[in-house]
């Protein structure tokens, strides 16, 4: 579930973690093992890209199935004991289907706002931001609405949402300035700069409070928000002009009252020429505030978290030596937090879960499933409803897809 915070403790969070000093880091002792329980879903074959929302007393999980060359954005609602038929919410067969950047789900309040990538032009990454939504008043759906105002024939994608007040605070990144350049998974950066913009979306569809957040960005790594009563949080991975790529954070204010004041989470000093595809994720309980991401600063995958305003300045890293990353955050009260990641594991992959303190201790961990390491593996999600935490991905087996989902209890994490 993700919680209310308050913007008035900000400067108290960014000072205690813009730190440059290091220490020698390990992988935090294992103390438990609980176990996983896997749980039926009703998403069929050739389906993938889930994501997850919880609002504290409902689950909800898109997902994409394609039939032929048709693709279709579904989702479903989970109560805790059983999930509603499924539904289709649109489909097409102009859509951009990524690994990394997929389909988003979100509600507030009975309204649904879900979105997904159309082709803009016949260049690669050429795409266009489009979103529906459900709107509780009426009981209908505006769909296929475009995001973002401008109508150049580049990309535009990774999209993070959060409810607030009576719509959604939305932030993606934004290819206007790149001039068509797309800077490539694995190589140099073409074009412009790739941006980081936001904007809100009333109830009833309207799109306001458009604004630039970061000018320059790391073009293809996930964002995060996380909602508070006076704005929004967005955590991205950030692009210096020296080409260092450490995760930031950006406050967005109530409408005309933006805050560009963007703060390093910390200093981890990563230069890297190309985008390694691998966003952070960031959640908040009440005042509190947790942020997670993979680094390779020293040639090594890591995965890094850290409780923001916490007594301790350096992150905890949760990983177990060589980590992939693909992280998600889950805050489950002011204190403690669940992290998701992928590591190795032989010659396949293993996605974990683990429970972290703000005393910067890993108290328990659990592997929820192998997975492939495939780039079609995607990336898991993670959510909490109640006393459960709830772990949705996409299973792969040669060319066949599925969604896999598991629970375990908070109790078991100790």
């Amino acid at each position: 579930m993700k919680h209310p915070i308050y913007l008035i403790i900000l400067v108290l969070f960014f000072s205690c973690k813009n730190n440059s000093e290091t220490k020698p880091e390990t992988p935090a002792k294992i103390l438990k093992t609980p176990s996983v329980e896997a749980v039926e879903n009703p998403t069929g074959i050739n389906s993938h890209l889930p994501r997850l929302f919880s609002n504290g007393e409902q689950l909800y999980m898109s997902w994409v199935t394609r039939k032929e060359t048709t693709d279709y954005l579904n989702y479903s609602v989970f109560d805790g004991t059983n999930w509603a038929k499924a539904e289709t919410v649109t489909q097409g067969n102009d859509w951009f289907i990524n690994w990394a950047d997929f389909p988003v789900i979100s509600e507030n309040n009975g309204t649904i706002l879900t979105t997904y990538l159309q082709k803009s032009d016949t260049a690669t990454y050429a795409y266009d931001i489009k979103f529906n939504i459900y709107s509780a008043k009426t009981k209908s759906w505006k769909k296929n609405l475009k995001l973002h105002s401008d109508n150049t024939k580049t990309e535009h994608g990774f999209v993070s949402v959060a409810p607030r007040g009576d719509g959604f605070e939305v932030a993606w990144l934004d290819g206007r300035n790149s001039g068509g350049g797309h800077e490539s998974h694995e190589g140099h950066g073409a074009g412009g700069a790739m941006s980081l913009r936001s904007a809100f979306i009333t109830s009833d569809g309207n799109i306001v409070n458009d604004v630039l957040l970061d000018g320059r960005v790391c073009d293809c790594c996930q964002t995060s928000m996380a909602a508070s009563v006076n704005g929004a949080i967005v955590a991205y991975r950030d692009r210096s002009e020296h080409e260092i790529r450490d995760i930031s954070i950006v406050s967005k204010a109530v409408p005309g009252h933006l805050d560009n004041n963007i703060q390093t989470v910390y200093n981890d000093n990563w230069k890297i020429a190309g985008c390694p595809v691998n966003g952070p994720s960031i959640d908040a309980f009440d005042t509190s505030m947790g942020v997670a991401w993979f680094t390779a600063a020293d040639s090594e995958g890591k995965v890094k978290a850290s409780f923001l305003g916490s007594e301790s300045i350096e992150p905890i890293r949760v990983d177990n030596g060589n980590a992939t990353g693909r992280v998600d955050i889950a805050m489950i009260s002011k204190t403690e937090a669940l992290v998701l990641w992928m590591e190795p594991k032989g010659s396949n992959e293993v996605i974990i879960l683990a429970k972290i303190t703000a005393e910067g201790k890993k108290v328990s961990e659990v592997i929820i499933s192998e997975t492939s390491p495939e780039r079609a593996s995607g990336f898991p999600q993670l959510e909490v409803l109640e006393n459960t935490a709830y772990i949705a991905w996409t299973d792969v087996d040669g060319k066949n897809k599925s969604i896999k989902t598991a629970t375990i209890a908070l109790k078991s994490l100790k």
